[in-house]
């Protein structure tokens, strides 16, 4: 999931990548905020296989309609849609589960060269997290980086690694056909033909019935039978989420990717 430094390709939050360093940044601090101004709008966030649990108890769970898919939390179901914060990026309720990819923001591990694999600890310069500020935890002392600085830096390791362990997961899920084009309808009151969202992929219930017995004991052991279970339980949140776009007058009518079946 580490993405190369660059303006023309860079991921979601993102709008610029520089790399941290004691040199150039050795005044610089990090705040915390209770305002996660990047997650509004953000309809659709990426989502590691370890977080299935915690997440699908919040968020539908599906896998981006691409040649190598993601697992994604919804929070909204149309682009520009998050029904789980407010216009400020305040959560509207404490509770809930925040995935791991936004909760690094504005750090992440990207590559400094494409020719390489190692990976560095960079930042986006356009936030107002990060920078020479009066309050905050310093990044740097002594020229060497604080503890609030080799926490960051871990936690982006941690997620990097997750985001292998996912790839495995998704490749497997791939290596059995269990992936195919998804579809809910969702019925709404005062409309006389249900709405249909569509363009995301999701666990065929039928074949992974069929799958045979020794495969199923191989993902029983893995690990992997769990987050299937939390990924196909999860999709009847999909109508929560609908439920709450109509309360904030953000749909249904104003949905472009929610359709009447016809």
């Amino acid at each position: 999931m580490a993405s190369a430094p660059n303006a023309t390709n860079l991921p979601l939050f993102y709008k610029d990548l520089m790399p941290l360093n004691s040199r150039d940044h050795v005044n610089y601090k990090s705040r915390s905020t209770d305002q996660a101004t990047w997650l509004v709008g953000a309809h659709a966030v990426p989502l590691t296989a370890e977080e299935f649990i915690h997440a699908g108890r919040h968020y539908p769970i599906v896998f981006a309609a691409a040649d190598q898919p993601v697992p994604l939390a919804l929070m909204g179901l149309n682009e520009g849609v998050n029904v789980f914060v407010d216009d400020e990026g305040k959560l509207l309720n404490a509770a809930t589960y925040i995935p791991a990819y936004a909760r690094r923001y504005p750090f992440m591990l990207a590559k400094l060269q494409p020719d390489t694999e190692e990976l560095s600890l960079c930042f986006d310069p356009t936030t107002d997290l990060v920078g020479e500020m009066d309050e905050g935890n310093a990044l740097f002392e002594n020229d060497e980086p604080t503890e609030i600085t080799k926490g960051m830096l871990d936690f982006c390791r941690n997620f990097e690694e997750a985001g292998i362990r996912t790839q495995q997961f998704v490749d497997e899920l791939n290596k059995h056909g269990l992936l195919m084009d998804g579809e809910v309808s969702i019925n709404q009151p005062g409309f006389d033909q249900p709405f249909v969202y569509r363009g995301f992929k999701m666990v065929d219930g039928e074949k992974f019935r069929e799958l045979r017995g020794d495969v199923l004991r191989s993902m029983n052991q893995s690990g992997m039978l769990a987050l299937i279970f939390a990924h196909l339980t999860s999709l009847d949140l999909i109508s929560d989420v609908f439920a709450r776009q109509v309360q904030s007058g953000k749909g249904p009518v104003k949905l472009e990717d929610l359709q009447p079946a016809g």
